[in-house]
């Protein structure tokens, strides 16, 4: 089975990671280092951030 192509750029998993202090395990470990927890936080980040840019789009 291929894998599948992520949605959210690197860019923004890192930048992701900065805000909530869990960028020094990615560097460390990668991202797969990150607990379900941490990584349930990000992709609550995620799609916060996705809402906000629906709800105010760039002109």
């Amino acid at each position: 089975m291929g894998r599948r192509r992520s949605i959210m750029s690197e860019q923004l998993k890192w930048e992701i990671a900065r805000e909530l202090g869990v960028a020094d395990i990615v560097q460390r470990e990668g991202f797969g280092g990150v607990t379900s927890r941490q990584c349930g936080m990000m992709v609550h980040k995620a799609i916060e951030m996705a809402e906000r840019s629906l709800a105010h789009p760039k002109q």
